[in-house]
């Protein structure tokens, strides 16, 4: 009996995994196994990448299960990261990231769906912004991306502009993520585009070779929009597009 309830939970589990959401898995998982091999790259950096993108992709599809693979790629790139000097990626993901999914995994359980279209305590509530939320958080942003830079500068990091916004972006996206709300797509678009300029510009002045982690980020940015679109989606289907902070 054990065994057939888990069976049946599993597939309720897969049901609802569109075309697109298989594809671009298949897709992306398949670029980062040839780079893999055609680049000589690290194994770090490969499951650092694999286990980015199950991660991002069960987040934009509300689903709990996220943290178990953020735990392992929030670990995975903090070590990465900090062997290339930036040194803003390491710090966030090691001290922030990694701590904040079992937070995240905690509060999830706390607000989760319970019928009998989804998988119990996997699907998530989802909420949305007011327009005095997104005034706070705008200049919240600004100032920290500021602040942050002139601590990168102090302790000898690489690229601390874009360093400081891509962290500050990413804990507004994080804490938006914990929280439940839609808008955490958008910031994670951003912090996308800026991750993956960053990489870019860090690999070629350094010579390094992880370039799984670009296509990592880069699929990061395809599963943000598909993310938003998804969320909304989902908000409107719980009646609650008009959340508030």
């Amino acid at each position: 009996m054990a065994i057939n309830a888990a069976e049946s939970k599993t597939q309720r589990f897969l049901k609802d995994w569109s075309l697109f959401e298989k594809s671009w898995l298949l897709i992306f998982t398949a670029i980062n196994i040839y780079l893999f091999f055609a680049w000589d790259d690290t194994l770090l950096g490969l499951i650092s990448s694999l286990s980015g993108m199950l991660c991002v992709l069960l987040v934009a599809k509300g689903k709990i299960s996220n943290y178990y693979f953020g735990i392992i790629q929030t670990s995975t790139y903090a070590y990465i990261s900090f062997t290339y000097g930036l040194y803003g990626e390491a710090m966030l993901n090691g001290l922030f990231y990694f701590p904040i999914q079992f937070i995240g995994l905690y509060l999830w359980h706390r607000n989760t769906i319970r019928n009998k279209d989804s998988v119990q305590g996997e699907d998530v509530i989802v909420k949305t912004m007011k327009m005095s939320s997104w005034l706070y958080t705008v200049i919240a942003i600004i100032v920290g991306t500021v602040l942050y830079a002139i601590l990168l500068q102090a302790i000898g990091g690489r690229s601390v502009g874009l360093d400081s916004a891509t962290n500050v972006l990413s804990v507004t996206a994080q804490i938006l993520m914990l929280k439940r709300f839609a808008e955490q797509w958008l910031f994670w678009i951003l912090v996308n585009i800026l991750s993956i300029a960053l990489w870019v510009i860090t690999l070629d002045s350094t010579g390094g070779n992880d370039y799984t982690l670009v296509v990592m980020w880069t699929a990061f940015l395809f599963n943000s929009m598909y993310g938003y679109y998804n969320w909304r989606k989902m908000a409107k289907k719980q009646g609650l597009e008009e959340g508030a902070v």
